[in-house]
């Protein structure tokens, strides 16, 4: 998989380290896309044990974010990233193919 695919910035690298350590589980950030939400499909990110073989993979500072290849389609060309504001700290996914999305960041629409 080519870095313009999908990508992960060291922030979020950073961030699931951070997490995977604490659980004591590999540094894998899973991104999936399921229906639903309020503009569509919404955005899944969960720890993965192990990289599937069906799974597109990046690494950025011995991280990786894995994405299958399904969801992959919707998220092509996007760029994970952690983000800390007053609201709060999350993931956010950078999707160029999202249409619109809603406040939260959560869910969108192609």
């Amino acid at each position: 998989m080519t870095s313009a695919e999908i990508s992960l910035t060291a922030a979020a690298a950073a961030r699931v380290a951070a997490i995977a350590e604490r659980q004591q589980k590999p540094a894998i950030l899973r991104l999936s896309v399921d229906g639903g939400g309020c503009s569509g499909f919404q955005y899944r990110f969960g720890l993965a044990d192990e990289v599937a073989a069906d799974d597109l993979a990046v690494e950025t500072d011995g991280v990786r974010l894995v994405v299958d290849s399904i969801s992959l389609d919707l998220v092509r060309g996007a760029a994970v990233d952690f983000v800390e504001t007053l609201g709060g700290t999350a993931f956010r996914v950078e999707n160029p193919q999202a249409a619109s999305g809603c406040g939260c960041g959560a869910s969108f629409s192609v």
